[in-house]
Parts: C-alpha cells; sequence; structure tokens
C-alpha cells in the first residue's frame, strides 16, 4: 500500500495553547513522579520498565497524531510531541526511546501499514503495550544504505529474512520491529529495499546483550539477528521494493525529532548553569560575578535562541504539511551542533562537578555525543542541504 499523500497536513497546525499547556503539566509530573526518582537505577540496568511503557501510553505518549479508532488522539500539532521531549530534558532525564517509539517507529504504522496492519498493532503501540524499533543500520551499513545485506527471499506466501542488524535502539527489548531488507539484490541501486514487520517472537529472531555506550545509559541500544525468519507476506510494510522511498519520506519527522531533543538539552543545560553559577563560591565571590562566566554564558544562551528560532519554523512547516528533507536536514544539522558545543561550554563552567557522571550536566554530556551521528550525522546533513541548493 502506497503512503498517504499529506500525513502532515494543515489542520495538524492546530495546537491550542491551553490544551498544549495542560499537557505539558500533565508530562511534567510524569517526569518528576514517575521516572526522576529512579532514573539513576534505570541507568545501571540499561532500560527502563515495561511498566512505565504502559503508564505512558495511558496518558498518550505515543499516539498524539493517531486517529481516536487506534486509541490515539485524533490528530494534533508536533508540538505535543515535542512537549514531552523537552519536559524530558527539563527534568534532566533523556527518555529517547519513548521518542523512537511515537516519534520514528508509528509513522510508518499510521501512514504506510495498511488497515489490518494498523488494526493489529497501532492500539497496542499507543497504548505501551509494544514496544517498537526500526533496524536499518547493519556492521557495514550505516549512513549509506545501498550497503544493506539483509536478504528477504520470497517462499510460498512469506519472505525467509536473514541478516544482522546492529546499533538498534529497543533493539533487544521491542516487541515488532520494522525491518530493512533487500527483496532484490539483482535490481536498483537499492536493492529492492523492502520494509517487513517482524515480531519479536518469530523464530529465528534473537538479539546479543545491549552495548554499553557513551551516553544514554537507560536507553536499550543492541543487535537483531535473523536467521531464516519466515515472515509472512501479510507483513510487508506497503510495497515490496518501495522501502527507500518510505524511509526518505519519513527522514524529515525524525530528524526533526532528534533536532527537538538537541535543543531541548541545551536549553536546559543553560539553564542549570545560569543557577549553578548564581550558587557556586570562588575566590569570596559567585561564579556569576566573573566576566569569562557571564561571556560564556551568553554565548550559550545566544545559540540557544538561534536554534530555538529555527526549530520552531520547522515545527511550524512540519504542521503544515511544507517541511523539507533540506529543512528537517538544517534543524538537526544546527540543533546538534550547537548542542554539542554549548553542553560542553557549560560543563567546562561547572568544572570536577561537571565530569561527575551522577550530575545533570554530565549525564547531558554523554548523551548529547550521539545527536551528531544517528538519524543521519552531521556530514550527511550538510550533503542534503547543499543538493538542496543545486550542489
Amino acid at each position: 500500500m502506497p503512503e498517504r499523500e499529506g500525513a502532515a497536513t494543515a489542520h495538524l497546525a492546530r495546537a491550542d495553547p491551553l490544551q498544549l499547556a495542560a499537557f505539558r503539566e500533565v508530562v511534567r509530573k510524569f517526569f518528576q513522579t514517575e521516572v526522576t526518582p529512579y532514573y539513576e537505577s534505570w541507568e545501571s540496568t540499561g532500560a527502563v520498565p515495561r511498566e512505565l511503557w504502559r503508564k505512558a501510553g495511558s496518558l498518550g505518549f505515543f499516539g498524539m497524531q493517531v486517529p481516536e479508532e487506534f486509541g490515539g488522539g485524533g490528530g494534533g500539532s508536533f508540538r505535543f510531541n515535542a512537549a514531552i521531549t523537552e519536559e524530558a530534558q527539563a527534568a534532566g532525564v533523556g527518555m529517547g526511546a519513548f521518542r523512537l517509539q511515537g516519534d520514528i517507529c508509528i509513522p510508518y504504522f499510521l501512514h504506510v501499514a495498511n488497515e489490518e496492519q494498523r488494526a493489529r498493532y497501532l492500539p497496542r503501540l499507543v497504548a505501551g503495550e509494544l514496544i517498537g524499533a526500526i533496524a536499518m543500520t547493519e556492521p557495514d551499513a550505516g549512513s549509506d544504505l545501498r550497503g544493506i545485506r539483509t536478504s528477504a527471499t520470497r517462499g510460498s506466501g512469506h519472505f525467509v529474512l536473514n541478516g544482522a542488524k546492529t546499533f538498534i535502539s529497543n533493539g533487544t527489548i521491542a516487541d515488532v520491529i520494522i525491518v530493512v531488507a533487500k527483496a532484490d539484490p539483482g535490481g536498483d541501486d537499492h536493492g529492492g529495499l523492502t520494509l517487513f514487520l517482524v515480531d519479536r517472537d518469530m523464530p529465528g529472531v534473537s538479539s546479543g546483550p545491549p552495548f554499553r555506550k557513551l551516553g544514554l545509559h537507560a536507553q536499550d541500544t543492541g543487535e537483531v539477528f535473523l536467521q531464516d525468519v519466515q515472515v509472512p507476506e501479510g507483513n510487508v510494510l506497503g510495497e515490496v521494493g518501495e522501502g527507500m522511498s518510505y524511509l526518505t519520506r519519513n527522514l524529515p519527522q525524525e530528524r526533526l525529532s532528534i533536532a527537538v531533543s538537541a535543543q531541548a538539552s541545551a536549553e536546559a543545560t543553560v539553564r542549570r548553569t545560569v543557577d549553578f553559577a548564581k550558587s557556586r563560591r570562588m575566590f569570596g565571590t559567585s561564579l556569576a560575578k566573573f566576566q569569562n562566566t557571564k561571556f560564556e554564558i551568553a554565548s550559550c544562551a545566544t545559540d540557544v535562541a538561534a536554534g530555538r528560532a529555527l526549530l520552531d519554523s520547522a515545527i511550524a512547516s512540519f504542521d503544515a504539511g511544507t517541511l523539507t528533507p533540506a529543512e528537517a536536514a538544517m534543524a538537526k544539522l544546527f540543533c546538534s551542533e550547537m548542542q554539542g558545543r554549548v553542553v560542553d561550554r557549560c560543563l567546562q563552567l561547572h568544572g570536577g562537578a561537571g565530569y561527575m557522571a551522577e550530575s545533570h550536566v554530565g549525564r547531558a554530556y554523554g548523551d548529547a555525543r550521539v545527536t551528531r551521528i544517528y538519524g543521519g550525522s552531521s556530514e550527511v546533513m550538510k550533503i542534503v542541504v547543499a543538493r538542496s541548493l543545486g550542489l
């Protein structure tokens, strides 16, 4: 089934300020009571408990754009999605796995899946009963999807999948995985890339242990192995051979989501650094009194303000259905690079305290580094922007 055109249409731009404020307050309370007190322990275990997914689902975290018939909110501005990420960063927790569920995985079910697939998966994904993942990256295929080797051989009423995926967020805990595979290795440059819905309990599906990462310690990342996995034809997502077009169409939302996270992280880190500078005593006065402190924080605040302006423009374009791949790439490129600069400078102002893993700025520093890599590296974003300029 081809992707429905106008997935992000102008009606989504209606973000009633009172509704958004009320939703933001619910989200803020959720993170304060259900996440912050336990987050450090979840960083040690490498994932958040399943029950938290269901609690988040009951509050509508995963279904703001999903029709009510599937348990969603019936459509709303992307600013509601952004509010979840912003409040998570304000609370000092990443929760990128939630963003992956609502901003990246569910749109494939919403806009590419057929009616039967939507009815089968969407209500449980929205409710947090199922956890989703998307498996593109392989040991020899990252930014260049032409290097994908996972194969899908057509059988009688099914496809047989073989291959290995790596660096997969939610990779060891996901119940349903959108797997990118080659259904026609001898075809065009993208080898008939096709998307398959692979259930965790299908014979031949396995995962390695979660990876130990520089940051995002409470977010599972791992490998997915596929050995002679028989996937019914009814689990083909969209049309055979059209996988690249679906991935390309969904990338602007994915990159916008990453930009929101980067921006929110930088904003929260600057706020915390201002508070720290005012309270930290050095040489008989507060750290905030020193000219270098003022200049550093002023530069960071200016960077953050520029990122906010660019991001708000991108969100407005997304809500209106006019966000281009280049505009999304610009937002991700600037906000992720800016996040790296700001968090690094803020950590420097914190001194030794900022280098501690349990500090907010230390956690933000470790978490920030990957935003310039996943969802398309900064180098890939520059290529996308350059192409839009005819270069």
